[in-house]
């Protein structure tokens, strides 16, 4: 199974509690059962700080109230090796994006881009897949890790990507630099601007998923789609109609 297991999952040493919300969505919306976040990141490395950066995140969305799952993406063939998903790998991805409600993509810059690990997951989620869109009206967190000074090449292409996966991409982002001199020995982020930052980033997140929860099918509901498709409006259940016509003016 291509998981990563999250180490020390609830051991958040960065982490100053006085300040922090352990249900940052409250009254928002119904926050049973736990929001469901899959978190990608794009490097291959031993240490690799955009892995260790979403663990990081994993650990605040848990102890957030939600349920998390890491992919691995060491196994995964490049797009035009396998055909649908027979490969394992593809196959798991696709369903843990199926499983999912919202995302978080962190990849590193490398030469002013993201990674080619970072798009290879991405490239293998289909905008439609048996009927069912595993990507479309997901909220999506964006960050990036860089060696070098702070920049925002990665996570800008990351908001287009996630446009292009018809995502709901929240305001808030993470562009962690010269992220080596973040972590510790042990691979945990010392507290910092930057690790603050991941903490809001992941309790807007967590806000955005919740509030959209009820909404989210709604939201993508496309005229288009239900066009090819042949799926015609029922008078019967089309609320919009009853809402336009309670407020036609009276002859």
């Amino acid at each position: 199974m291509p998981l990563r297991t999250l180490p020390d999952p609830d051991r958040l040493p960065a982490l100053d509690p006085r300040y922090a919300l352990e249900r940052p969505a409250l009254g928002l919306g119904a926050g049973d059962p736990p929001p469901r976040i899959l978190l990608l990141y794009g490097s291959l490395r031993a240490r690799s700080y955009s892995r260790l950066c979403v663990e990081e995140a994993a650990r605040l969305l848990r102890f957030f109230g939600c349920e998390t799952r890491i992919f691995d993406p060491s196994t995964l063939p490049l797009p035009d090796e396998v055909t649908g998903d027979d490969h394992p790998a593809v196959h798991e991805l696709r369903e843990l994006s199926m499983w999912s409600e919202g995302q978080v993509w962190c990849s590193p810059e490398r030469h002013g881009q993201i990674t080619g690990i970072m798009k290879l997951q991405i490239d293998h989620l289909p905008l439609s897949m048996g009927g069912m869109r595993p990507t479309q009206g997901r909220t999506l967190a964006v960050m990036q890790v860089s060696a070098g000074s702070q920049s925002f090449n990665s996570v800008n292409t990351l908001r287009v990507l996630g446009r292009w996966m018809r995502m709901v991409t929240i305001p808030n982002q993470s562009s962690v630099a010269k992220a080596f001199e973040e972590f510790d020995d042990a691979g945990r982020m010392t507290p910092s601007s930057y690790y603050d930052r991941i903490v809001d980033v992941m309790e807007e997140l967590v806000r955005f998923t919740v509030l959209l929860r009820p909404h989210a099918a709604q939201l993508v509901d496309r005229y288009s789609e239900r066009k090819q498709a042949g799926v015609a409006v029922d008078p019967a259940t089309d609320l919009s109609s009853i809402a336009t016509a309670s407020r036609a003016p009276r002859s």
